[in-house]
């Protein structure tokens, strides 16, 4: 595949230079490419995960999210050598795209492959021809029932096989190098776990059978085994975590069957999982079969295939205004001074784009900004951090635009705006999915809730923290709330990492009035932080503070930070759980 462009380089003369058809294959070989590679890096997670090499399976992911954009670039670059007057004639673009829906016909990544052209079409036309004609603005080939050259799932069977043996197949099919740690124990643990789950009145029909995925899902130092049982017409998630000991000896951390935990597993705020997919519309189909409250928006991302999710998020925003009457308006809470945030009130997403100024005391760029919002694309965001996608030349109707925010878009980034006609083109946006912020959420929460949610923002900074960032500014405006319960951070601007940071004590006061000063009687250095200040953003009044220092007090020590900083530079990986630590069987069983 690696040669893919240049066998199409090769076939071209002087008289297909003009081809539509030779124009699509070379697009199609771009996109072939790429996901060969895709596929490459999610084979290569296997192996690192067979070695622990925790690192390298970091640097693959940040590497298999840069090759979108390097496969784009080098496929217009391809096109303009061979097509130097064609791809600029959006007369040709219809033809060009006929012809390559003829070629994507039984292509197992066919969604994607558009996509792919979509991303291309877009860098040689200019945005008045985003249309259909032109573009992918509408899937153009159905993808169900693809299948490719072997199942996308394996099936077993426990009313002729038990299920012991079944969960031993499960467990052993996927060919990894390394040795249990017990394999008895763990299928003992998930039969009691799968069988105390179960209704009362749960017996056995004649299509009981576990359905797995054929390929691992791989994340941070753990692979998942993806499964659903079926019982009637009952379908039900199974999750299977397998993780390494000291040794590198496998074993099962736990199982998953609530519905909650198995949509935490596959968070917005978690990184995408390396899975190697034939056939990636299949993979989203199985996962939506026990997740149908996860959109393929966020079933895509998940699986690595972040631009497919922006495209579909596009379309279901343009197909939601056109069912909608509702008006885009400023998203309630405390304004931001470094982005500005509007949303759709019947869309569940939010808008925001980088204000042309900023108000003191901040002191960085848009560019500064630009460059957190990439750092945390490219992090791991442990289930902390939301994910955000990226758009350019987003086009909204000008009628559906509250006046307020017209207002506020006008006087805050003029420089991000172009009136189109009936439309507001905003240069550069970003869009993440709605959470309440956290300041909100407190202030109508019960008391149970509360104290939830208190506990949780400590521990949001914690897992932060244990994968090497510090929040910056840890107000509770700039957290929010998922619909799980989960408290997740999202503003992103002040963000940098642990190792970046000098975490030090607050030196003693000379003098009494050195205490009352409004400015601090000792020296700040740019990489300073002083945790022992910290109280202040974390809860203003004092039995708040108190409630929330008996969990993590920790977090206003700079020895601490400086302990997390430690162990980051000595190549520790922290272990942070997509699920309650409680659901660990180490801790439900013991040992």
């Amino acid at each position: 595949m690696d040669n893919a462009l240049t066998k199409i380089d090769t076939k071209i003369d002087s008289r297909s230079a003009r081809s539509p058809l030779a124009i699509a294959q070379t697009i199609l070989a771009g996109f072939n490419k790429h996901y060969s590679r895709f596929r490459e890096f999610s084979v290569e997670a296997k192996t690192c995960f067979e070695r622990a090499d925790w690192a390298r399976v970091a640097a693959a992911g940040k590497e298999r999210i840069h090759g979108y954009e390097e496969r784009i670039t080098e496929t217009v670059s391809t096109l303009n050598t061979h097509f130097p007057t064609t791809t600029e004639n959006t007369a040709w673009w219809p033809e060009v795209k006929t012809a390559y829906i003829t070629i994507l016909m039984n292509h197992l990544q066919s969604e994607c492959a558009e996509t792919y052209y979509n991303s291309v079409a877009c860098r040689v036309l200019h945005r008045d021809y985003y249309n259909n004609r032109n573009i992918f603005w509408r899937p153009a080939l159905s993808t169900e029932h693809l299948d490719g050259s072997s199942p996308t799932y394996r099936s077993y069977y426990p009313p002729t096989q038990g299920l012991r043996r079944c969960l031993l197949q499960v467990l052993t099919g996927f060919g990894l190098d390394n040795p249990f740690q017990n394999l008895k124990r763990d299928i003992r643990r998930l039969e009691q776990t799968i069988v105390k789950h179960r209704p009362r009145t749960w017996k056995a029909l004649p299509n009981h059978q576990i359905q797995v995925l054929a390929s691992l899902f791989f994340r941070n130092k753990a692979a998942y085994i993806v499964c659903r049982t079926i019982n009637g017409d009952r379908v039900q998630a199974l999750i299977i975590p397998l993780m390494q000991d000291g040794d590198k000896k496998i074993f099962v951390d736990t199982a998953l069957l609530r519905d909650k935990d198995v949509a935490i597993v596959f968070s917005f705020s978690r990184a995408y999982f390396m899975v190697d997919m034939e056939v990636p519309s299949a993979y989203v189909r199985f996962l939506r079969s026990i997740m149908p409250g996860k959109s393929p928006v966020d079933l895509y991302a998940m699986l690595g295939l972040q631009k497919q999710a922006k495209t579909l998020l596009y379309r279901e925003m343009q197909y939601h205004l056109s069912h909608s009457q509702d008006n885009f308006q400023i998203a309630p809470g405390v304004r931001g001074m470094v982005m500005l945030v509007f949303t759709l009130p019947s869309f569940p997403f939010v808008f925001k784009l980088i204000r042309d100024h900023f108000d003191p005391p901040k002191t960085s760029s848009r560019q500064d900004v630009r460059g957190k919002y990439q750092l945390v694309k490219f992090h791991d965001r442990v289930g902390r951090m939301a994910d955000t996608l990226e758009y350019s030349n987003v086009a909204i109707p000008l009628e559906r635009i509250d006046a307020a925010l017209m207002g506020e878009l006008r006087a805050t980034a003029p420089n991000s705006l172009e009136i189109a006609g009936d439309k507001l083109v905003i240069r550069h946006i970003y869009i993440e999915r709605r959470m309440e912020p956290l300041d909100r959420y407190l202030a109508h929460a019960s008391p149970s809730m509360r104290r939830r949610a208190m506990w949780d923002y400590g521990q949001a900074i914690r897992d932060l923290a244990g994968a090497n960032i510090f929040p910056g500014d840890m107000l509770k405006k700039n957290f929010g709330v998922t619909r799980t319960g989960r408290v997740v951070f999202y503003d992103y601007d002040e963000i940098t990492y642990i190792t970046d940071c000098n975490f030090r004590h607050i030196p003693p006061a000379n003098s009494y009035e050195d205490e009352i000063s409004d400015t601090p009687w000792y020296s700040i250095g740019p990489n300073d932080v002083f945790p022992e200040s910290f109280a202040p953003f974390f809860f203003a009044r004092q039995a708040d503070l108190t409630l929330f220092k008996k969990d993590h007090a920790e977090l206003m020590d700079p020895d601490w930070w400086n302990r997390m900083k430690d162990d980051i530079l000595a190549g520790e990986q922290t272990d942070v759980f997509p699920y309650p630590v409680k659901r660990r069987f180490s801790v439900r069983f013991g040992g």
